[in-house]
C-alpha cells in the first residue's frame, strides 16, 4: 500500500514509522525543511520519500496516487494535499484510525478498550483523571493522544484501557474507528480558523460517537445542548453528568455532594469539598471521570480514593504560588474564550489577568464581559491585542494595559498586584505568536513569576 503522511511532528513521524513498519511504502511531507523537525530522526525512510520544504502537494509524491493518505493532528484541511485527496476520492485517515483500528478490542470482551474523551474544555483534566483511575484498577493502561504519547506509537494490544484525548482535529477524519467508551465534556466556539464554521466544528466533535454500537457507552454533559444534540442517535447507553440539574440516571451535584442518580434516587459519591479541583467546570469533569471509572468496574471507595487526592494538570489552573500576598495561577491551558471565562468564575478575590495571544476567529466579547465583572485590572498582549482592547472597551472593563510583549504583560500584572489579589495567566487565545505551544507559554510564566514574585 502506498500511504502519503502529512505533517511531520510527533505524531506524523510515529505514524510514518508505524506504517513502515508494516510494509506499506510511506511518503512523509512537510511545508517545514528537513534541519526544522527534529522527530524525523529516528526515520529510516530513504530521502526520495521525504517530501519537505516545498507545499505539501500530491504532485510532489511520484509514481501512481497514494491508496491513503494520513493526517497528523493539526493539519489544516485547506492544505492542497487534502483538498486534492478529497477531490481525487482518495480514502484520509486522521491518525488516531491508523493507530487504533488494527486488532480493535471490544468493551468486556478482552483485547484493549479505547475509552475517547473529546469537548472545548477540560479534555486534559478528564483524561488525565481517567487516566487515573484506570491505572487504579491494576489493569495495564495508558494515557495518550492529543497529551501523553502518540498513539501511534503504541502496541494497542499490550494494553487493557487506551484513555484518548482527541481534538476535533484528530476527529474531523474519523473513519470506522469504534470508541467504546466516548466522553463528550461540552462543546463551544473554538478552532474556527481551522475548521471553517462553528457547524463543522460540532460535527466533528460528534464523530466520536458515529461508529459505537449498542453495548458501547456514551458520557455526555447534559448542560450542553450541542452534546446532547450530537448524542440523540447513538446507539450506546447514554449517562449523562449536569452541575445544574439532576439526571433521572446519571451524575449530579446535590447539597455539596456528586452523586450518582438511578431510577430518580441519589447515591452519596463525594463531597466537593473534598476535591482538590475547584470550580463547577472542574466538577463536570469530576463526574465524567467517575462515570468511566464506574463503567470500569470501580467501586465508590475506589472512586474517592483517586479523584480526591488528584491535583490540577500543569498549566491548567496551576497555583504557581503565593508571594507577597498575591497568588499566581498558570492556566495558559485556556486557549479559547470559554475555558478562560470558566477560570474567571474560580476564584473569589480581585483578579489581574493576562489575556492576549493569537485568536482562532472567535469573538472576545463575552470574555471581556466576565473580565469586567471579576478583574480589577486586564493585562492584554499580543497579536489578538486590537481584538480584546477593543472588546474590553466596549463592555467597559474598568482598567486595561497593553503590553508589547508576553514578558512586558508578566512584568505589568506583577506591577499592578496587590495583597489578596489572583494574578491569572488565562489568555484565551492560542500561544502560537511567540511561542510553540501553550506548555511553553506556561513555563515562561512560571520562571519570570518565580524570579520576579518569588525574588
Amino acid at each position: 500500500m502506498k500511504v502519503v503522511v502529512i505533517g511531520a511532528g510527533m505524531s506524523g513521524a510515529a505514524a510514518a514509522a508505524k506504517l513502515e513498519e508494516k510494509g506499506a511504502l510511506v511518503y512523509l511531507m512537510d511545508a517545514k525543511e528537513k534541519a526544522e523537525l527534529p522527530f524525523i530522526r529516528e526515520l529510516s525512510l530513504p530521502e526520495e520519500q521525504m517530501v519537505f520544504g516545498r507545499e505539501m502537494s500530491l504532485a510532489n509524491v511520484p509514481g501512481e496516487p497514494p491508496d491513503l493518505v494520513v493526517l497528523s493532528p493539526g493539519v489544516p484541511p485547506k492544505v492542497r494535499a487534502i483538498q486534492e485527496a478529497l477531490a481525487d476520492g482518495i480514502r484520509i485517515w486522521s491518525e488516531v484510525e491508523l493507530a487504533l483500528t488494527d486488532g480493535q478490542g471490544d468493551k468486556g470482551a478482552g483485547g484493549f478498550t479505547v475509552v475517547g474523551v473529546t469537548g472545548s474544555n477540560g479534555k486534559t483534566t478528564t483524561t488525565s483523571l481517567i487516566g487515573a483511575l484506570a491505572e487504579s484498577t491494576g489493569k495495564k493502561s495508558v494515557v495518550a493522544g492529543n497529551i501523553g504519547v502518540p498513539l501511534t506509537g503504541l502496541v494497542p494490544d499490550e494494553y487493557d484501557f487506551i484513555v484518548a484525548e482527541l481534538s476535533s482535529f484528530q476527529l474531523a477524519f474519523l473513519d470506522k474507528l469504534r470508541i467504546p467508551i466516548a466522553v463528550l465534556l461540552n462543546v463551544t466556539p473554538d478552532h474556527l480558523d481551522w475548521h471553517g464554521s462553528f457547524e463543522a466544528y460540532a460535527a466533528a466533535k460528534g464523530r466520536i460517537l458515529q461508529n459505537q454500537l449498542a453495548g458501547d457507552v456514551c458520557v455526555i454533559n447534559g448542560d450542553c445542548p450541542v452534546c446532547r444534540r450530537l448524542s440523540e442517535q447513538v446507539r450506546g447507553r447514554r449517562i449523562v453528568f449536569s452541575s445544574t440539574t439532576l439526571p433521572d440516571s446519571g451524575w449530579g451535584l446535590e447539597r455539596g455532594w456528586i452523586v450518582r442518580r438511578c431510577d430518580g434516587k441519589s447515591r452519596k459519591v463525594v463531597p466537593v469539598d473534598h476535591l482538590r479541583l475547584k470550580g463547577a467546570h472542574n466538577w463536570e469533569n469530576v463526574m465524567a471521570a467517575l462515570a468511566v471509572g464506574e463503567e470500569m468496574g470501580l467501586s465508590d471507595e475506589d472512586l474517592v480514593g483517586v479523584v480526591g487526592g488528584f491535583e490540577a494538570v500543569r498549566h491548567r489552573q496551576e497555583v504557581v504560588g503565593t508571594y507577597n500576598g498575591v497568588v499566581y495561577v498558570n492556566d495558559s491551558k485556556a486557549t479559547n474564550p470559554d475555558s478562560a471565562i470558566k477560570a474567571l468564575g474560580s476564584y473569589t478575590g480581585p483578579i489581574v489577568l493576562l489575556a492576549g495571544g493569537r485568536n482562532k476567529g472567535l469573538d472576545m466579547i463575552g470574555f471581556m464581559k466576565a473580565a469586567k465583572d471579576r478583574c480589577r485590572c486586564v493585562v492584554i498582549y499580543g497579536e489578538a491585542t486590537k481584538e480584546l482592547r477593543e472588546a474590553a472597551a466596549e463592555v467597559g472593563v474598568l482598567r486595561t494595559v497593553v503590553a508589547e510583549s508576553f514578558a512586558d504583560a508578566v512584568y505589568a500584572a506583577v506591577a499592578e498586584s496587590e495583597a489578596g489579589d489572583v494574578v491569572l495567566l488565562s489568555p484565551g487565545c492560542t500561544s502560537w505568536d511567540a511561542f510553540k505551544n501553550y506548555e511553553e507559554r506556561g513555563d515562561c510564566f512560571r520562571e519570570m513569576v518565580m524570579r520576579l514574585a518569588g525574588g
